[in-house]
């Protein structure tokens, strides 16, 4: 396996997989863009929005798919775009045979695996550092998704240095991982806990949520590990 850097306009991923399934990625990567690009033309509100917006049944099924995972989470569609790449775009290179791939679109992170597999957590300036879920494999995707407050460039409304969130539906982790990083607003461990039981929701198979030197973790996750996180090795806009 080797590890790809693949920039497509906004779309700045590494993906880990075979040298001969790159190009359905980038295909698919480039296709996927237009239908959200074509789309938001002709409705631009979805591109603004903060809240769930309502879409036309002709409308790509990529539009359709992220307008119901915001509806579910009570977000804006946009915050499933990084996820709903990244999903697409491993579906492409299964579909081309692949059986090992991991596709890391700033964060948002969509895997078919065959081997298990060790996802560092990173928070930032948070004294939690050299974490990480340990993912096997299973016969389906798997996606783990990040938004920060403090890490990049994306718009949250709260204050976490992480909120991770888990599901085998990478669209619905990626506006999930937005609406728990919106949620949480202070350290105050009850403030934590209420952010992840207000968040978790059907479809999601557990939650993390770090701010500062406090943690809170609820449902179901991988294994929590050692991991030497190479942060050099992050996907970065």
């Amino acid at each position: 396996m080797k590890r790809h850097k693949l920039h497509i306009k906004e779309t700045i991923a590494t993906v880990i997989a075979e040298d001969k399934y790159i190009p359905a990625a980038r295909e698919e990567v480039m296709c996927r863009r237009k239908e959200l690009e074509d789309y938001i033309v002709k409705n631009p509100a979805f591109s603004t929005s903060l809240k769930p917006c309502e879409v036309s049944a002709d409308a790509p099924e990529i539009v359709q798919k992220m307008a119901s995972a915001s509806a579910k989470a009570g977000i804006g569609p946009m915050a499933a775009v990084a996820g709903s790449i990244a999903e697409y775009a491993v579906r492409a290179m299964i579909g081309k045979g692949a059986s090992h791939v991991i596709f890391d679109n700033g964060g948002d992170i969509a895997m078919f695996l065959s081997s298990p597999v060790i996802v560092g957590i990173y928070a930032g300036k948070s004294g939690i550092k050299g974490l990480g879920f340990r993912f096997e494999p299973r016969d389906e995707i798997i996606g783990i998704c990040t938004s920060s407050a403090t890490v990049g460039y994306s718009l949250s409304l709260g204050r976490a240095d992480a909120a991770v969130v888990v599901s085998s539906d990478v669209i619905l982790a990626d506006v999930v991982a937005t609406a728990l990083g919106n949620a949480v607003k202070n350290n105050k461990s009850k403030q934590i806990e209420e952010s992840l039981n207000t968040s978790m929701i059907d479809g999601i198979e557990g939650m993390m949520a770090v701010i500062g030197d406090s943690v809170g973790m609820c449902g179901s996750l991988p294994e929590l590990c050692r991991a030497d996180v190479d942060y050099n090795l992050i996907s970065r806009g």
